[in-house]
């Protein structure tokens, strides 16, 4: 089943540890740092993904460094900066700036990794994928950042990484209802998800529902900033509260393959075609 973990102060220790019981593809550390203080981050079986939240900070990994990875103040003040990271390559992060928000992104699953391994390399903000679909109108109205998808094809393994944002006040997302945990060619694929939740303003709050079918109503938590939720089965729509701008940073991680194959809930399927934009959403996921 889901499960919630609620916000508290990780000081820099992993929020979703390697092989946790609910989702053990998917890794996830919220690292926050002052000027020249270093992170050492190492995942011996994980591939990563650093996406730098706020301030700027100094990337290193083997023969490679960046300076000055990120450019925005704070979380909604733009596209992200972030450095790719292979499994098994140790790497530093250290600010830049009086004070540094990272996002660290893990998943284990990449069987196809070429001969000799994969190289990192930073993705800038002009690399990033953008789509908004939805509407006012139907409630749906979100514009997603996509920092590991199409834009990054066959130079990682099965992770997918993407920054969502509820455009507006209140909203649905994660709608129609859908899950992705069961391997089925040409129907659906099996991806562990993790979300981790940001609301502005920051007292803002919404629910995250799980549920596996017609008979079961299953949890429905409530999420504030700082939440975090680990789906490793179940339909997973989500709602913010009226007034609150909600965000959440998503993990995807494949069992057997990238491209994630949504199933939406044959009850509500059809919206799928009503919404504006929704296919052109589902077709980046890949």
């Amino acid at each position: 089943m889901p499960y919630h973990l609620r916000p508290y102060d990780n000081r820099n220790e992993a929020i979703v540890p390697p092989g946790n019981n609910w989702t053990p593809l998917i890794y996830f550390n919220d690292v926050r740092l002052s000027q020249g203080e270093s992170y050492q981050h190492h995942l011996e079986a994980h591939e990563s993904v650093c996406v730098v939240v706020s301030g700027t900070v100094d990337i290193t990994c083997g023969d490679h460094s960046w300076q000055g990875v990120g450019q925005r103040e704070h979380l909604w003040g733009g596209k992200p900066d972030s450095v790719y990271i292979p499994r098994n390559r140790p790497a530093t992060i250290t600010a830049a700036s009086a004070h540094a928000e990272v996002f660290i992104a893990g998943g284990c699953s990449d069987p196809e990794e070429p001969q000799g391994g994969r190289e990192p390399f930073r993705l800038s903000p002009d690399e990033v994928d953008t789509i908004q679909y939805g509407s006012d109108d139907t409630k749906t109205h979100r514009r997603i950042y996509h920092v590991l998808g199409q834009n990054v094809a066959g130079r990682t393994g099965n992770i997918l990484v993407s920054e969502l944002f509820t455009v507006g006040a209140g909203g649905w997302s994660g709608f129609p209802p859908h899950k992705h945990h069961v391997e089925r060619p040409g129907i659906e694929t099996d991806h562990e998800e993790a979300f981790h939740y940001r609301f502005n303003p920051d007292h803002g709050f919404g629910a995250q529902f799980a549920y596996t079918g017609d008979d079961d109503f299953g949890p429905v938590y409530h999420v504030k900033n700082g939440s975090t939720i680990l789906l490793d089965r179940s339909y997973h729509p989500s709602v913010a509260a009226p007034g609150y701008e909600m965000y959440y940073f998503t993990i995807l991680v494949g069992r057997h393959q990238r491209s994630l194959k949504q199933y939406f809930h044959p009850d509500h399927e059809y919206q799928v075609h009503t919404i504006p934009g929704l296919k052109d959403m589902i077709a980046k996921f890949k």
